[in-house]
């Protein structure tokens, strides 16, 4: 049940990065890709239908870590829990300035569209720096509280310097997923330059992963880099589905190495192995456990189910040329 629950953890933070990142990725790029207020109209509305229901999996990864793990759950967010309230908030400005920029004069689109980039790429700098902290732990003490008070206690883990590489590589990847899926999902001139886009910050991403394989000697890394440069090669070849899907695999595959990296060890501790937090140190009891099964058995294909259709309702592209009436 342990095992079965963790890999329903790992599975909704996976979903969540995956399609949040192709909706931060649009939300970065929107302004760029975008040279008028039709075409960055046509790019945020590639999105539209669908980033509300994609941060429902941050909701589900948030509420089963909860639910089945809530040890982990209370020493993550008491340990980053200003990172945490910051991508809350980020999250709720990127909302309404998806909100607003619809139902606002076409003079305040453009400001809106700048928040809109602004919040989508903090939030992803902010996660990337959080994932990182997953996979190299906090300051646990032996009792599970995490070491240290005031504004260091939460910040510092996020002021290292992997932690910074996770934040600019996790924007790499964001912008790297939303020109794919800008790519796939219009047409005209944002077609063409979410193409190049994709060229060129995969190429980024590339180089940057290899450079961090090279000097951390991690595999992982270097595996990364080669999935980037294969993406950069069928994005060339205008391969857009394909691209698209090897970016979702590829950063799928990433959130899962970062989950499972320490096996067991769902936490480590920076000051002592022995008091880092595993599975069923932290799992909730066995009973428990029982009853969120049947739960979850019921909910999630319903979950599954309704948002694969609004994917397939909404599967034709949008045109960013404009079209004589």
């Amino acid at each position: 049940m342990v095992t079965f629950w963790f890999g329903l953890v790992v599975l909704a933070w996976v979903l969540y990065f995956v399609l949040e990142g192709f909706d931060f990725g649009v939300g970065v790029l929107g302004p760029v890709l975008g040279r008028d207020e039709h075409e960055r109209g046509a790019a945020i509305r590639t999105i539209g239908p669908f980033w509300d229901g994609n941060e429902v999996w941050l909701v589900a990864a948030i509420g089963v870590t909860f639910a089945a793990f809530p040890a982990w759950y209370a020493t993550l967010l008491s340990g980053l829990y200003l990172p945490m309230v910051a991508i809350l908030l980020l999250l709720a400005l990127r909302g309404v300035a998806l909100e607003f920029r619809g139902k606002s004069p076409s003079h305040w689109r453009r400001a809106w569209d700048a928040v809109l980039a602004a919040s989508s790429g903090g939030v992803v700098l902010l996660w990337g720096a959080v994932l990182t902290v997953f996979a190299r732990g906090l300051a646990l003490s032996a009792d599970g509280s995490v070491a240290g008070t005031g504004l260091r206690r939460s910040l510092a883990p996020l002021l290292t310097w992997p932690a910074l590489l996770g934040a600019v590589l996790a924007l790499g990847a964001a912008v790297l997923l939303g020109s794919t899926f800008l790519a796939l999902r219009t047409t005209g001139p944002v077609r063409r330059r979410a193409r190049r886009a994709s060229v060129l910050s995969g190429a980024a991403l590339a180089t940057g992963l290899f450079a961090a394989g090279a000097t951390s000697s991690d595999r992982l890394f270097l595996a990364a880099g080669v999935v980037a440069l294969g993406v950069v090669l069928l994005a060339r070849s205008g391969r857009e589905t394909t691209a698209f899907t090897g970016t979702a695999i590829g950063v799928a595959a990433a959130v899962a190495a970062v989950l499972t990296v320490n096996g067991d060890v769902v936490l480590p501790s920076t000051l002592n192995e022995a008091w880092s937090l595993t599975r069923s140190s932290a799992a909730a009891t066995p009973s428990a456990l029982r009853l969120l099964t049947v739960v979850g058995l019921i909910v999630l294909p319903g979950v599954l189910a309704y948002q694969a259709y609004s994917y397939w309702v909404f599967r034709r592209r949008v045109a960013s040329e404009r079209v004589p009436s």
